[in-house]
């Protein structure tokens, strides 16, 4: 019995191990001062579904000042992370439905459990390395706006 819990473990597990992670789709995202000018361009990585954005950043040991992700929700909701998994500080930044800076969480904790929350509705999390957003003096007078490569 022991063994063919053991089979059945292994059987299980071998696909996901052997399996390429997903790629998700990219693209660009800039800040935006109020005055329309844009502040700073960067990479992005979508994370459109429910998986993607429950992995988000997890478990990666690099992050440039020329990349991020974009969390994408269905609907403006209150919203909160954590950073279980996540070895790198960030700056959290939730963004309102009308892409404008709710607030931002800024050089959060690696590995910690403490939720990180929005301090009013939000659709959209930009996650980038932690200080980001101090070296670009972006702040919540901001917003974002962003273009998704076709696949």
């Amino acid at each position: 019995m022991r063994h063919t819990i053991i089979v059945l473990m292994v059987l299980i597990l071998i696909p996901r191990c052997s399996s390429e992670p997903e790629q998700l789709p990219v693209g660009t995202l800039s800040f935006i001062r109020d005055s329309g000018d844009v502040i700073r361009t960067i990479e992005v990585e979508f994370a459109e579904d429910e998986e993607s954005r429950a992995s988000g950043l997890m478990h990666r040991r690099q992050l440039s000042l020329s990349e991020g992700m974009l969390f994408v929700f269905p609907a403006p909701d209150s919203l909160s992370f954590w950073m279980a998994n996540t070895p790198l500080p960030l700056d959290i930044i939730f963004v309102g439905s009308d892409s404008s800076i709710v607030n931002i969480a800024k050089r959060t904790i690696p590995l910690s459990r403490e939720f990180i929350r929005s301090t009013d509705l939000a659709q959209y999390v930009v996650e980038v390395r932690g200080g980001f957003t101090d070296r670009f003096d972006i702040d919540t007078t901001a917003s974002i706006k962003w273009v998704k490569y076709e696949e």
